[in-house]
């Protein structure tokens, strides 16, 4: 009998390098009180969120994921000709056809690599690093550049104070090799298609729509349990994680989500990201975006331990442990 010869890959992965980019207009909540019935106090008491980055019309977010993802290339050490594939995780492109990742791949110098966008909203970054790390393992991508890029703006209503208020522009990237031990946990990942209905585009010529306290709820009973079998799957205890980096959807969410890794276990001492107060959420884009700044900030040293969450429209969840480059 005729068999196929397996492809043999090395035993793990590891991030290699990391790179962001946000466009230069910064929107503060006293702008938004301008337009609408508004106010500092409000916006920061529901979502924590003081200030958020906005592309300007003619910055595309192919755009900004070729900064974010030349960026971590450079940072990784490598050449556009050391990359084996691109993913780009993304909920907003304009078009269907063609997709970003080819673009994006091509004003990189990347020829002849594989390129896929990835869409799980705001899960998306966690979906793509755990389909790096498997292609990685397996052997059949020496280095993966995946990127989480939005322009959300694009599909906002500027005057829905539900949504103008939270969402906003920008890209991170981050570079997938291998390793000689495991430096990507396995996902902890799933969906609830029953509760597409909480956040939606009805059609392209629709807005984001979000049932915000449905999601609310959501999040803060269901993602937890998620975060905690990430931990579990990685062979780590809780106390284990030196960084907890999820979606930068809500600050109360995710203020209520650590209350209840603490309760578990996790340390006093935990790093918690953030970046949302001053970036906004930027859906597939949050995770390495707080990555990135974080590092930059000097809040996190390479070779702690990260839990990365990721949760949002679809509805979709995913998250893994890594260890910082």
């Amino acid at each position: 009998m005729t068999t196929f010869s397996t492809p043999t890959g090395p035993t793990g992965s590891r991030i290699v390098g990391l790179g962001s980019y946000q466009p230069e207009t910064i929107v503060s909540n006293h702008d938004l009180s301008l337009r609408m019935d508004t106010s500092d106090e409000w916006i920061r008491d529901r979502v924590g969120i003081a200030n958020r980055r906005v592309a300007k019309p003619d910055e595309r977010l192919v755009d900004m994921a070729i900064e974010a993802g030349a960026k971590a290339v450079a940072d990784a050490g490598l050449t556009p000709a050391d990359i084996g594939a691109v993913v780009v995780a993304t909920c907003t492109m304009p078009s269907q056809i063609p997709n970003a990742a080819a673009q994006v791949a091509d004003r990189i110098g990347i020829k002849g690599a594989p390129a896929f966008d990835l869409n799980a909203a705001c899960a998306g970054f966690c979906y793509a690093l755990g389909t790096a790390s498997d292609l990685v393992r397996a052997g059949t991508a020496n280095n993966v550049l995946v990127i989480g890029a939005e322009k959300l703006t694009d599909w906002v209503d500027p005057d829905d104070r539900s949504t103008a208020i939270i969402f906003a522009d920008g890209a991170g990237a981050a570079v997938v090799g291998a390793s000689d031990e495991p430096g990507i946990g396995p996902v902890s990942w799933g969906s609830a298609g029953d509760l597409v209905d909480m956040i939606h585009v009805a059609d392209r010529a629709s807005f984001i729509f979000q049932e915000g306290q449905s999601v609310f709820r959501w999040a803060t009973t269901q993602i937890a349990p998620i975060a905690l079998r990430a931990i579990e799957l990685a062979g780590l205890e809780v106390s284990d994680v030196d960084v907890f980096v999820p979606h930068q959807a809500n600050l109360r969410i995710i203020e209520a989500i650590a209350k209840r890794l603490r309760a578990k276990g996790a340390r006093e001492d935990l790093v918690i990201a953030r970046d949302i107060v001053d970036s906004g959420n930027t859906s597939s884009a949050s995770i390495p975006l707080a990555l990135d700044h974080m590092r930059a900030a000097g809040e996190v040293r390479s070779g702690d331990v990260a839990l990365l969450v990721g949760f949002g429209a679809g509805l979709s969840y995913a998250g893994q442990v890594v260890r910082l480059p």
